[in-house]
């Protein structure tokens, strides 16, 4: 640290500084003491700087299904927030849904040293025996029913149900379901709310068509409704699915939205570009990371902020994918 001093020609206390993130150094300081840490090969030790800090300047995040446009996305907004919060993200992928999965990737980034953890939509909170270690900062990103855990939560019904009454309005006497996987928090979610507004609208429930998220999934589906003459409108819970629907639809001479009208769940990016451009929900994934990323923050600091629950509320994006049914076709 002396030598990254002398040769940025500032003192070891500002080196200090830098080293820590603190934001008490001008950005040419800064930059002269980051140049001369890379010249030197300089790494400030972390053992060290817990000591003094109290903290390893590191978060933990554990998904289970780190390919899932959503997951990734609140991801990568968790890195960027975390990043200029000066901290490092460590990530853990865990494959099965099970207590004895959750509990072995908590204690191996508890061992990494992280000072607390995001849980990505895990369906083991909805299991009582579940406890996670009480002396771990712990923010839970869609997946905590109960709220047992500070969390930040897509409000999934409201948006399901925007999505089904839009098509309701519109005309169509049902809507079908193309739904995410049965182990999916989302996905139950989201067909929840499904059945809920064809209840409360007196429409009938057709039987839901199962997918996992891939435009594939999406596609066989599609098939199976193509053999159904009486689906004019279809909600999907993703537009992945909602891609492979419209494919299989066209290939079988069905008209988007003439014979059926598709909305789909995400809003990602190619939405836009479908064709017909895809009617969804659309979702903010970098503010879920980023309310993420504040109440851990919160807690890790011991602020008296006190908020344990962040909502983040989806919107209807109209477009060109759904409309009015074909006359004798309601």
């Amino acid at each position: 640290m002396a030598e990254v001093a002398a040769l940025a020609g500032v003192s070891s206390q500002t080196v200090s500084r830098v080293a820590n993130n603190r934001e008490n150094v001008d950005a040419n300081t800064r930059e002269r003491v980051l140049s001369a840490m890379q010249t030197l090969g300089y790494r400030p030790n972390t053992a060290a700087r817990a000591l003094v800090t109290g903290r390893f300047g590191a978060l933990g995040v554990i998904s289970f299904d780190v390919g899932a446009h959503g997951n990734a996305r609140t991801l990568g907004a968790i890195a960027d927030a975390a990043r200029e919060a000066g901290f490092s993200v460590n990530y853990m992928g865990v494959r099965a849904q099970t207590e004895a999965a959750v509990q072995q990737a908590f204690q191996h980034l508890m061992l990494q040293s992280v000072d607390g953890i995001v849980l990505v939509e895990s369906q083991m909170l909805d299991t009582p025996s579940l406890h996670l270690p009480a002396a771990m900062p712990i923010v839970v990103a869609d997946g905590d029913a109960g709220h047992r855990y500070p969390n930040v939560d897509f409000d999934q019904a409201l948006g399901a149900r925007s999505a089904v009454t839009h098509l309701l309005d519109l005309g169509h006497r049902t809507v079908w379901h193309v739904a995410g996987p049965r182990d999916s928090f989302a996905a139950r979610r989201r067909a929840e709310s499904w059945r809920s507004a064809l209840d409360d609208a007196g429409a009938p429930a057709p039987p839901v068509l199962y997918g996992d998220w891939t435009a594939e999934s999406g596609y066989r589906a599609g098939r199976k409704l193509t053999e159904r003459p009486e689906a004019t409108a279809v909600f999907a819970a993703n537009d992945q699915m909602a891609l492979g629907l419209m494919r299989a639809l066209h290939e079988a001479g069905r008209d988007v939205p003439g014979d059926v009208s598709v909305a789909g769940f995400d809003d990602i990016a190619e939405a836009a570009f479908f064709q017909p451009p895809l009617t969804t929900v659309h979702q903010d994934f970098d503010l879920v990371g980023r309310h993420c990323v504040t109440l851990l923050l919160n807690q890790i600091g011991g602020s008296a902020d006190g908020r344990r629950r962040l909502a983040v509320e989806p919107s209807l994006v109209v477009r060109s994918s759904t409309a009015a049914p074909t006359a004798g076709r309601t």
